[in-house]
C-alpha cells in the first residue's frame, strides 16, 4: 500500500478511528497508561464534509456567536462519538476481573462550549472506573460553586490515584464529590 500524501487525511472519520485504535492498543499492551488524543486544533480550518459541514472548524466555532448552531453541534457530536468508540473498545477488553475501561479514566474536554469564547462553562466528561476509584453514572454540576477550576478537578483525580500533591496550577483545593 502506498503511503498517503502528507497533509489532512482525505477520509477524516477513518483517520480518527485509526488514531483511536492506536490509543486503545497502547493501553491494551500496557505500553502506556497516559495518553492525549487531540482530535482537532481549535484554530484549524479542518472541514467535515462527511457531516455536510462545509465551513472550517475555527470559522464554524465563531459562526454561532453564543448560540448552538446545528453544524457546531454536528462536529461536537462527531468528536463525542470518537470518545464512545474508544470507551466501547476498552470495555470489550478483559483485564483481570474488570474491563480495560473499568481500569481506565478517559477525559473529554473542549476549549469552548459555543463560539462566544466564554470559558466559564467548558464541557468535561469523565468515562471509566479508574480501577474502582471512580463512581460512574453521575452528572456533577459545579456551576455557581466556589473553587470551580479545572486544576481543582485535576487535584481531585490525582488524589484518587495516590498522587497527593498540595497544589496544581492555580489551585490548592479539590472539587468535592469526585
Amino acid at each position: 500500500m502506498l503511503r498517503p500524501p502528507d497533509g489532512i487525511p482525505q477520509d477524516l472519520p477513518e483517520h480518527m478511528k485509526l488514531m483511536c485504535d492506536i490509543l486503545v492498543l497502547a493501553f491494551q499492551t500496557d505500553s502506556t497508561r497516559v495518553c492525549t488524543l487531540k482530535l482537532n486544533s481549535d484554530h484549524s480550518y479542518l472541514q467535515f464534509p462527511h457531516l455536510d459541514v462545509a465551513v472550517g472548524h475555527h470559522e464554524l466555532s465563531h459562526s454561532d456567536r453564543g448560540n448552538l448552531s446545528p453544524d457546531w453541534l454536528k462536529v461536537k457530536q462527531f468528536f463525542l462519538e470518537q470518545l464512545a468508540y474508544i470507551a466501547g473498545k476498552l470495555d470489550a477488553i478483559q483485564e483481570g476481573d474488570r474491563s480495560l475501561l473499568d481500569n481506565s479514566v478517559l477525559m473529554y474536554l473542549s476549549s469552548m462550549q459555543t463560539g462566544s469564547h466564554d470559558a466559564s462553562n467548558l464541557p468535561c466528561v469523565l468515562v471509566g472506573g479508574g480501577g474502582g476509584q471512580m463512581q460512574g453514572g453521575r452528572v456533577l454540576d459545579y456551576l455557581g460553586q466556589p473553587n470551580r477550576k479545572m486544576c481543582s478537578l485535576y487535584l481531585s483525580l490525582l488524589d484518587r490515584f495516590g498522587v497527593g500533591i498540595p497544589e496544581f496550577g492555580d489551585s490548592r483545593e479539590r472539587l468535592a464529590g469526585i
